[in-house]
């Protein structure tokens, strides 16, 4: 617990602490719940009592998911005591009777002595000195039918941050308060066509001098492009399950679609088309995924080829807007997933299908739905949504709550 990535957080807590969560327990409601439940379970009846196990919480995550899932058992662990302190301290104000913390590094996680059904890793594999370990460690504490999210650094969307890092070094800037401010200052003099210019407009990590810190003067930091990242699922003996989110990743989805490679692109198998992909769009800075362990006793996908697809149960996401001004010619709306960061992902709908996305209550099937209406419509309409980014689904068959 000594070496140089616990020391670096214990100056420069990430994220910053907060004292309030008021705001974020409100944001969440039991619309939400099932939404993320059915992203990670599709096939599964909706539960919110897992366990759950947040690996590298930092100074917030694990109370924002004890707040997010109060009937679940939610564990957090992290390298830093000064990450733990500030997530006990969010545990006794806030009451969180359903969360346990420890100081205890991502590798010693089966030193707990439970399993999991839900593992969270967000932005914690890439510091490690052993990630290979880690994942091992994480797959180790994951029930047999459980899920992992995962979030690691993606290379060439960050090609910026990687550039003014190795600035830092050559220069001689470390993480010392007074080095950190004139960094700070000096990257307004960088210029306006450098590839970190449009990361210091969009990305959360530069609206702090310790988002700043963690971003360009992090001792310890690597990235994963999308065939580094599936190698390094495969060696810690998990499958791929999806991204968190689909569109960015897939061909169909954007102004790929219309290219003169989309029907080439189409034909590789997903792994090329997500791999070329990334090449192509040259902005995803960071992969977020869904695994699963190899040996899972079932882990179907979601299928508009065969015949269960009328039996699902569409749940729009909350972060979904339907927009209704400049319109293309012959759209009633256009579908917009407000955490794409690519401008090209926008779906242009008519209004046979704005009828059928209006029909979306959590409750009815897509049978039920659609109704009398053409079948192929909504066949291929619903499998639009879900590639889209904008819906999920329950595929449980089980009535819903």
């Amino acid at each position: 617990m000594t070496d140089e990535v616990s020391a670096f957080y214990e100056m420069h807590p990430y994220p910053p602490a907060v004292d309030d969560v008021v705001a974020y327990r409100r944001f969440w409601d039991d619309t939400r719940r099932r939404a993320d439940a059915h992203l990670f379970w599709a096939h599964e009846p909706y539960r919110d009592d897992r366990s759950i196990l947040v690996a590298g919480c930092g100074t917030i995550q694990a109370a924002h998911y004890a707040l997010r899932w109060p009937h679940a058992r939610v564990v957090g662990i992290d390298v830093s005591a000064a990450g733990v302190t500030s997530t006990r301290a969010l545990k006794r104000k806030y009451a969180l009777d359903n969360l346990e913390v420890y100081q205890l590094p991502i590798e010693r996680a089966p030193e707990l002595g439970q399993s999991f059904e839900y593992v969270v890793c967000t932005g914690v594999l890439h510091h490690l000195e052993d990630p290979d370990a880690g994942l091992r460690a994480l797959r180790n504490v994951l029930a047999p039918d459980g899920a992992l999210h995962l979030m690691v650094y993606a290379p060439y969307g960050r090609a910026g941050i990687y550039m003014l890092q190795e600035y830092c070094r050559r220069v001689g800037l470390t993480a010392i308060d007074a080095d950190i401010h004139e960094l700070a200052a000096s990257l307004r003099a960088l210029p306006p066509d450098h590839p970190l210019v449009p990361l210091l407009r969009n990305s959360p990590d530069f609206a702090s001098t310790e988002g700043m810190a963690d971003a360009l003067l992090h001792p310890r930091d690597r990235a994963y492009s999308v065939p580094q990242f599936l190698t390094l699922l495969e060696g810690a003996d998990l499958a791929f399950g999806r991204w968190i989110r689909q569109a960015p990743y897939l061909p169909q989805c954007g102004a790929l679609a219309s290219t003169a490679q989309a029907a080439r692109l189409a034909v590789l198998p997903s792994s090329e088309q997500y791999a070329a992909i990334e090449l192509f769009r040259g902005t995803i800075a960071r992969h977020g995924a869904i695994a699963y362990r190899h040996d899972r006793s079932s882990a179907p996908a979601i299928d508009f080829a065969g015949e269960a697809w009328p039996a699902y149960v569409p749940i729009r996401l909350p972060e979904t807007v339907a927009v209704r001004e400049r319109l293309p010619d012959g759209a009633s709306a256009v579908l917009i997933n407000r955490n794409h960061t690519s401008t090209d992902l926008y779906l242009p709908i008519d209004a046979a299908r704005e009828r059928l996305l209006d029909g979306i209550d959590g409750r009815r099937t897509i049978a039920e739905i659609c109704g009398e209406h053409d079948h192929e419509l909504a066949r291929g309409f619903f499998e639009q949504l879900w590639q889209w980014d904008q819906v999920v689904f329950d595929a449980s068959g089980k009535p819903s709550p």
